[in-house]
């Protein structure tokens, strides 16, 4: 393997800078106005075939300039992070080109193609609190809208191809809805259509601009454009702000194989001679050990490796792509049952048995896709990358395993701790609105200069609330400190439904916070 995808591999795996805007600096603007000598010589003369991204990027650019406080802080900010565009530029390398084809091809401004930057700094696994997922940051809902899978074995919103095109195609879309103004686009990618067309629909009934600088946005929003159109200056006149970027071919770093069946990606590194991570790192989208039964049936390989896989595999027939077990059914068992014992899904030994329902005989035989090496061996997995983020050390805490059990949210078990919801998903590699499971270990990583005398489980106290005229979920969640959606979950209450005096509500409160 190369030295260049040793690189890359260490940085996919490593973390990226968290980016918070800073005081304004100066004039920006001349960056752009130098473009027009980029990209024709002084005789008006079109250039020599560009052989950098960074620079076809630059000769693309249609999104106009802004003279604006908020994007001269951004630019500042990001101009300060010299280490960070050198893990950027790495990070990029196996896909930039094909995202630049890709908006190309749409006849969209160029900057767009730095959108990955703003979202994820081009981080493949990047997982938000909000639960959006890939380098384009598409939340569960939005990608299932535009066409991305999302099962047990596959992710599309981490498929760099899927999610591309995906995320231009919402973009096309918001830019119509707009009538061509690709801030209020942006804007709208960011925090919804419907979120911007409200600041929209508010200003015009106060008499107001509508433009995206005259709108009241939610603060991320409110520097999520801003940061984009900074990103965009700094690349135009790198040198002028004093980075470097890492020189990325105008050309394909990778190819794509398409397949017709499902294939072990052990058996991929072992034909394409590349390692587990490089793997990973270039199919995101795969959550296990193989690629997804249902497709895609589809490969990224590093280009020099792309041909000598194909002639490998042709070797080889397609029944031996994948380890099976031929697993007797017993008395009694179910489905279900099975698809736990081999970690895999019920519609997986559906799929690979040919059978229409859960109905299985006692004495028959299913065949089960199996992994040929140790769990271990795969190392990007869904499990494998939580594994990794639970054991990360926490500098100045000691790691607790919590055993989730039936009624726990991640409210309570943060309380139970004394630590944050959002540090609790964080050391889990989950969200706070993903689900828990009952038996699922999560770690905890406690501060203990900060920690009560009392045990976590003296802490907390259960306590019955008789509900009174005029109160309502959030209010009650207000005087206990506790969440709305514990107070569902503990007693098993529908979003929509109405409290009646006299109703009794179970809780778990914290006796610490109480002031009585």
């Amino acid at each position: 393997m190369t030295r260049t995808w040793l690189l890359l591999v260490a940085v996919f795996i490593a973390g990226c800078a968290t980016v918070e805007p800073d005081p304004p600096s100066q004039d920006h603007a001349k960056a752009r106005a130098g473009l027009a000598d980029a990209v024709t010589t002084t005789d008006g003369e079109a250039n020599e075939p560009v052989e950098d991204v960074w620079q076809r990027i630059r000769n693309g650019y249609d999104i106009p300039g802004h003279e604006n406080a908020r994007v001269t802080a951004e630019l500042r900010q990001y101009a300060r992070l010299t280490d960070y565009w050198a893990r950027v530029s790495e990070r990029a390398t196996p896909y930039l080109f094909h995202i630049v084809e890709q908006v190309e091809a749409r006849d969209m401004p160029l900057e767009l193609a730095l959108l990955p930057i703003v979202e994820s700094g081009f981080q493949p696994f990047a997982y938000s609190h909000g639960r959006a997922a890939g380098i384009w940051q598409f939340v569960p809902a939005t990608g299932r809208h535009y066409g991305l899978d999302q099962n047990w074995w596959y992710d599309g919103r981490r498929d760099v191809l899927a999610a591309t095109d995906a995320a231009l195609t919402y973009l096309t879309y918001l830019n119509e809805m707009f009538d061509g103004d690709w801030l209020l686009a942006l804007a709208a990618y960011n925090a919804g259509e419907g979120t911007v067309s409200r600041a929209i629909r508010r200003n015009r009934n106060a008499g107001k601009p509508t433009d995206y600088w005259s709108l009241d946005l939610p603060r991320e929003t409110m520097a999520y454009v801003p940061r984009l159109l900074a990103i965009s200056e700094l690349v135009a006149a790198p040198g002028t702000h004093g980075i470097a970027l890492t020189p990325i071919p105008n050309r394909p770093a990778v190819e794509v194989v398409d397949l017709d069946k499902q294939i072990d990606l052990a058996l991929v590194t072992e034909l394409a001679d590349i390692d587990m991570e490089t793997l990973y790192a270039l199919n995101p989208g795969f959550n296990r050990w193989a690629t997804a039964p249902d497709g895609p049936h589809r490969l990224l390989l590093p280009q020099a490796r792309a041909a000598d896989f194909r002639t490998r595999l042709a070797e080889i027939p397609s029944t031996d792509w994948m380890r099976w077990q031929r697993h007797e059914i017993a008395a009694g068992e179910t489905l279900g049952q099975i698809a736990d014992r081999y970690h895999v899904t019920v519609s997986t030994l559906q799929e690979a048995n040919s059978l229409d329902t859960h109905i299985i005989r006692a004495g028959g035989h299913l065949m089960v896709p199996m992994a040929s090496r140790p769990d271990s061996a795969y190392s990007r997995t869904v499990s494998a990358r939580q594994t990794a983020t639970q054991d990360t050390q926490r500098a100045g805490r000691e790691r607790t395993n919590h055993v989730v059990q039936a009624g726990d949210s991640f409210w309570s078990i943060a309380q139970r701790y004394g630590v944050s919801v959002r540090q609790l998903a964080r050391w889990n590699n989950m969200a706070p609105k993903d689900i828990l499971s009952v038996g699922e270990q999560l770690a905890v990583w406690t501060d203990e200069s900060k920690m009560q005398r009392s045990t976590p489980l003296e802490r907390l106290q259960a306590v019955t609330y008789t509900v009174r005229e005029g109160d309502s979920l959030y209010l009650i969640a207000q005087r206990f400190g506790v969440g709305v959606a514990d107070l569902r979950q503990w007693n098993n209450l529908r979003e929509g439904g109405y409290l009646q005096p006299g109703q009794r509500l179970e809780m778990e409160v914290d006796v610490t916070a109480q002031a009585n």
